[in-house]
């Protein structure tokens, strides 16, 4: 048995769902819980938040958005602990649907946090996660809706068994550049900058789901996405439908799925439940 003890750790955790899920991770998980935010005063505080209600996370720094910030984490948890157990990617940006800003500086914006930084600590951290351990990865529903206004072609794509990373890099650059060129609605894209992203997030779990699979079956990785639903934060507004907590549940309950579990794997999850594709 390893001597190090058990880590979880979550992006975008200084607020929102990704605070509440670590504050759930705190009281559940028998390890460390390892708070991360972009902003260093901002995880501090949240953390302190924490330690008032009795609870003992340890705060990071990471920017999801800076490779050398990722980096640091992974070489953090190597030397604390030989790697991670669970890893929870919460961290992911929205505009506000009234956001002037044009509509391709959004989806280069939104899909550089969403999506390519979400696969930059995939890559990094995936390496270090040890037997038994657990990625979930925050989606949304809304990128499944992405999927149902996309082309046949595009939603044939998205939805092959045998699409690759790299494939679906591509198809996300895609979707960048037809909105700087205006023709993204002609390409069969859909006017959701965010939907697209998260569309990315849940294929590109798929693809890493089975990749864990071909590659290290024996360690019993499982990686899902899910969907929190619409939950009150900055993100989903005041009007949503579910408190942070409610928004917190089904990436806990993936997060802390036992040891035994072989799946849910590669899945969309909403409300505990595995969602067709």
């Amino acid at each position: 048995m390893s001597s190090y003890t058990r880590v979880a750790l979550v992006t975008g955790a200084n607020k929102g769902i990704g605070f509440a899920i670590a504050r759930d991770l705190c009281r559940e998980f028998p390890g460390d819980v390892v708070l991360t935010a972009r902003d260093e005063a901002r995880g501090r505080a949240a953390v302190q938040q924490l330690q008032a209600e009795g609870l003992s996370p340890r705060f990071h720094q990471l920017d999801i958005d800076d490779l050398q910030s990722i980096r640091a984490a992974r070489d953090f948890l190597r030397k604390e602990y030989g790697g991670l157990n669970v890893l929870v990617n919460n961290a992911g940006i929205a505009f506000q649907t009234d956001d002037p800003t044009p509509f391709d500086i959004q989806a280069e914006v939104t899909l550089k946090t969403n999506f390519f930084a979400t696969r930059n600590v995939c890559n990094e951290l995936l390496p270090i996660v040890k037997p038994h351990g657990r990625v979930v990865n925050v989606s949304s529903s809304q990128g499944s809706q992405a999927l149902e206004n996309c082309s046949e072609d595009l939603q044939e794509k998205f939805r092959c068994e045998t699409l690759t990373e790299e494939d679906l890099v591509d198809l996300m650059k895609k979707f960048v550049e037809d909105t700087k060129n205006e023709v993204h609605e002609r390409e069969g894209w859909p006017s959701s900058a965010y939907g697209v992203s998260k569309l990315g997030v849940t294929v590109l779990s798929r693809i890493l789901a089975r990749r864990l699979e071909e590659k290290r079956k024996a360690d019993r990785i499982l990686l899902n996405a899910c969907c929190p639903g619409w939950v009150k934060t900055d993100l989903g507004g005041a009007h949503a439908s579910r408190t942070v907590e409610e928004g917190a549940e089904t990436p806990v309950y993936l997060a802390l799925l036992p040891p035994d579990a072989t799946e849910p794997h590669g899945q969309l999850v909403c409300d505990k439940v595995v969602q067709n594709w």
